[in-house]
C-alpha cells in the first residue's frame, strides 16, 4: 500500500521525486488500516490534505463509503476540490453559493458516486439539509474529516459556535468510523479541549512547526501614511506574488485602491464579496496575475499557493496563533519568503472592538428573551427587530448563541416561508464565567501579539513556543536572527502622496430606496417613492482617518467648531471632483438641539465659498435620542420621524445640498429628504463631513 500511496502523492504533486513528510504516511496508515481517531497538529504547509485524499482514496478501494470533510471557508473547499482530483477522488461541495447543483449532488450521494463531501459547519445547523442529506448516509460514512479542528474549542484563536454541532454530529455516527481532525494551530491547552470533546481514543500527532523558508520581520510604523508609503515602496521589489492582510473589509478596499494608483496591481478580497468575484480574484492569485490581494482574514485558513512569496500584514492580528496562521500562507514551495509584520496606532483600537464584540452581553440576551416571552408566540428577525433596539446581526448573533447551549433556550422552527424562533420550557442561565474566561483569555492574546513585535531574539522561535512546540529553535532567518532584511524606512515624497490620496477618497453616500418593514404609514411602506429619493450624495472623508478625518474628530469632540480647511475641502470636493449635475442652487442642514451651531456655522461657510444661498428652513421641533444609539432601520427610522419640521414658505423648488456633520445609517439624511421634496425642493443632494458606517467592519 505504501508503494501506491507515494505513486498517488506523486501524481497529485506533480512531483516524480516526492516523499511523504514525517508522519503523512505514518497518519494514513492508522486511519486505513487502524480505522483510528487521529487529531494531527502539523505546521502549514505540511500537507494535511494529501492526508485525507489519500485515505479516502484506500477506503473506498476497501468498499467504504464516502468521506465527509468538514471545511470553514469557501476559498478553502475550492483548492481542496481542485487538489482532489489530480488522483481522481470526487470531491463535491455543498455551499450557499453552488444551490443550482445540490439537487444532483444529493441524488449522487445516495448512489454513491462521490468519494468526498465538503460542507461548512454552518451548513450543521440547517435541519432540512441533515434530514435529506446526511442522515440517509449516515451509516455509510467511511471517513469523517474535521479540518481546522482548533475551531472546536472555545480555547482556540478562532473558535466558532458551529463547530459544535460537529461533535453531535460525530455522536450520531458508528463508533468505527476513522476520524482525522486536523490543524496547525492547536497549543497544548487545545489540544486538551480537542480530546475532551472527541473522545479519549483520539490519537494525537504533532510534528515541528517552524517554517524553514519563512524569514520573519516586524516593522512600528504608526500612521496608515507611513504603512501606506511603505508597501507602495517595496512591493515592486519583492519576488512573486502575495497577500497584504487588513483587519477591516474599508481598509481592504482602501489600500487595494492606493497601491492601484502607484502602479501595482493590487485587488481588495473580503467575505463581503459575491463567492464569484471572490473565486476570480482567488485564480488571479493562483495564476500569479495580480501582484497583491489585500484581504481580510476571509482568505485565511487552507487557502493554498505554494509559491506565495511574501504575506504582509497592515495591521497587528489579534493573536499570535492568528498571526501564525495566516503568515504561514507563504514559502510553501519556495526557498525564500517574507512574512511582515506592520503595527500602527490603530491595532489595539480595532482588536478591542472585536474582542467586547465577540459575545453578546447579559443585558442584550434578556432583552430577546424579555420580548420573546411578552409575544408568547414564534418570532422571525424583522419581528424582533421591531421590538428590541438591536441590529439584525446582532440579533442574529444572539440567536445563534441561544441555540447552541445546552439546553438551548430557543428552537428554530418553520414560519410559513421564514424561521422564527420560540422558547423552550428549559431552565437556562447566562454563560457569564466560560465568557469572562474566554474574553480574558483573548485580552492575554492581545497583549502576547505586543510582546511578539518587541521580541529582539528569534521570531519563528516565538511563535512556535507559543503554540507548545516542544522543539522551537532558533530559526537563522528571521530579521531578529540576521538582521534587517528589507528596508524600515519610506521616501517622504510616497508619504505625503498617500495623505494626499486619502483626502481625495470618493466616499459615495447611497440613497436608501427601501423603509424597514413594520411601519403602517402608506407612504412609509415598502420601496420609497422615486420622487422622494435622494440623489447620490458625499462624504469628504471617513470619520477618524489621518488628516480630514482626524479634523473632523477634532471640531466636533474637542473644538465644537469645524476648520477653515474643511471648508476648503468640501469646497474642492463638490465643485472640482463631484460636480453634481444638475447643481445645487441652494443649501441647507440638518439641525441639532445638542450642538446648535457647530452643523449650521459650517454650512452657512460652505455656502459662501459655493455662491449658494443658506436657508435655514429645517427645524428640530422634538428632543430625540442620538442616532448612534439606535441600532437598526426600524427603530433609526422611527427616532427621527416627526422630529423635524421643515418650513414649506422657504423651499426653493430647484435642486439643494443637504449638509450633515456624520452619516452612518443614512435615515436621518432619507427622511429629510422626503420632507424637503414634500415641501417643494428640487433633486435633494446629501453631504456629510465624515462617513463612520463602515467603523470596526470586519
Amino acid at each position: 500500500m505504501r508503494t501506491q500511496a507515494i505513486t498517488l502523492l506523486r501524481t497529485a504533486l506533480q512531483n516524480p521525486d516526492a516523499e511523504f513528510r514525517d508522519g503523512q504516511w505514518e497518519a494514513i496508515s492508522a486511519l486505513v488500516e487502524r480505522r483510528s481517531r487521529l487529531l494531527v497538529v502539523q505546521r502549514t504547509g505540511w500537507g494535511k490534505s494529501i492526508v485525507y485524499f489519500l485515505a479516502t482514496k484506500f477506503l473506498r478501494g476497501k468498499g467504504a463509503g464516502c468521506t465527509l470533510l468538514i471545511s470553514p471557508l469557501l476559498s478553502l473547499m475550492r483548492n481542496q476540490i481542485a487538489a482532489a482530483r489530480n488522483i481522481g477522488v470526487k470531491a463535491e461541495t455543498i455551499n450557499s453559493s453552488n444551490q443550482e447543483d445540490w439537487l444532483r449532488i444529493e441524488e449522487g450521494l445516495r448512489q454513491d458516486q462521490f468519494d468526498v463531501l465538503l460542507i461548512s459547519p454552518e451548513r450543521l445547523s440547517n435541519d432540512d439539509f441533515v434530514n435529506r442529506c446526511l442522515l440517509p448516509i449516515a451509516d455509510k460514512v467511511g471517513l469523517f474529516v474535521v479540518d481546522e479542528a482548533h475551531c472546536i474549542s472555545d480555547w482556540g484563536h478562532d473558535f466558532r459556535p458551529d463547530y459544535q454541532r460537529i461533535v453531535r454530529i460525530l455522536k450520531a455516527l458508528p463508533h468505527n468510523i476513522p476520524v482525522l481532525a486536523t490543524t496547525a494551530t492547536a497549543n497544548d491547552r487545545v489540544v486538551t479541549d480537542i480530546v475532551d470533546q472527541l473522545g479519549p481514543n483520539l490519537e494525537v500527532q504533532r510534528g515541528p512547526l517552524t517554517r524553514a523558508t519563512l524569514s520573519l520581520q516586524n516593522i512600528y510604523l504608526r500612521t496608515q501614511v507611513e504603512r501606506m508609503a511603505w508597501l507602495a515602496n517595496v512591493l515592486p521589489s519583492l519576488r512573486g506574488s502575495g497577500i497584504v492582510y487588513t483587519l477591516t473589509v474599508h481598509d481592504s478596499e482602501r489600500l487595494a485602491e492606493w497601491l492601484k494608483s502607484q502602479g501595482i496591481d493590487a485587488e481588495p478580497y473580503h467575505g463581503a464579496m459575491e463567492s464569484g468575484q471572490r473565486e476570480a480574484l482567488e485564480n488571479r492569485l493562483l495564476n500569479n496575475e495580480v501582484k497583491a490581494l489585500v484581504a481580510t482574514v476571509a482568505l485565511g485558513m487552507g487557502f493554498d499557493k505554494p509559491d506565495l512569496g511574501f504575506v504582509i500584514h497592515f495591521q497587528r492580528p489579534t493573536s499570535v496563533v492568528h498571526y501564525y496562521q495566516q503568515v504561514g500562507r507563504a514559502g510553501r514551495a519556495v526557498d525564500d519568503a517574507y512574512g511582515v509584520l506592520l503595527n500602527g496606532e490603530e491595532d489595539d483600537d480595532i482588536a478591542d472592538y472585536f474582542i467586547r464584540t465577540a459575545f453578546p452581553t447579559i443585558g442584550e440576551v434578556e432583552q430577546c428573551l424579555a420580548t420573546m416571552r411578552a409575544a408568547n408566540s414564534a418570532l422571525t428577525v424583522p419581528n424582533l427587530q421591531q421590538r428590541v433596539n438591536q441590529s439584525k446581526g446582532k440579533i442574529e448573533k444572539i440567536l445563534k448563541f441561544l441555540l447552541l447551549e445546552s439546553p438551548a433556550p430557543i428552537q428554530k422552527i418553520l414560519s410559513g416561508r421564514s424561521s422564527a424562533y420560540v422558547l423552550n420550557p428549559v431552565h437556562w442561565q447566562m454563560p457569564t464565567e466560560r465568557i469572562e474566561r474566554i474574553t480574558n483569555l483573548r485580552r492575554q492574546e492581545q497583549a502576547q501579539m505586543g510582546v511578539y513585535m518587541n521580541k529582539r531574539t528569534c521570531l519563528m522561535q516565538f511563535l512556535a513556543q507559543e503554540l507548545n512546540d516542544p522543539s522551537a529553535v532558533p530559526c537563522g532567518k528571521c530579521a531578529n536572527c540576521v538582521g534587517q532584511l528589507l528596508p524600515e524606512d519610506y521616501p517622504r515624497d510616497l508619504a505625503q502622496a498617500a495623505a494626499e490620496f486619502l483626502n481625495r477618497l470618493e466616499n459615495v453616500i447611497l440613497p436608501r430606496k427601501k423603509w424597514p418593514s413594520g411601519f403602517s404609514d402608506a407612504v412609509m411602506k415598502g420601496n420609497i417613492a422615486p420622487e422622494y429619493q435622494a440623489l447620490e450624495g458625499r462624504a469628504l472623508c471617513l470619520w477618524g482617518d489621518p488628516g480630514l478625518g482626524a479634523l473632523v474628530r477634532r471640531g466636533k469632540q474637542q473644538d465644537h467648531h469645524f476648520d477653515d480647511q474643511l471648508v476648503e475641502a468640501a469646497t474642492r470636493l463638490i465643485g472640482n471632483r463631484w460636480r453634481p449635475d444638475p447643481p445645487p442652487s441652494w443649501l441647507t442642514c440638518v439641525p441639532s438641539r445638542q450642538h446648535q451651531t457647530l452643523v449650521p456655522d459650517f454650512a452657512r461657510r460652505l455656502a459662501r465659498r459655493l455662491g449658494i444661498p443658506f436657508v435655514g428652513c429645517i427645524r428640530k421641533i422634538e428632543d430625540t435620542e442620538p442616532q448612534k444609539t439606535q441600532t437598526n432601520s426600524f427603530h433609526q427610522v422611527q427616532n427621527i420621524v416627526g422630529a423635524f419640521d421643515v418650513d414649506g414658505a422657504m423651499v426653493s423648488p430647484e435642486p439643494v445640498l443637504l449638509i450633515d456633520d456624520m452619516v452612518d445609517s443614512r435615515w436621518t439624511l432619507t427622511v429629510l429628504t422626503v420632507g424637503l421634496r414634500k415641501a417643494g425642493s428640487g433633486h435633494v443632494y446629501p453631504f456629510a463631513l465624515a462617513d463612520s458606517s463602515s467603523e470596526n467592519s470586519e
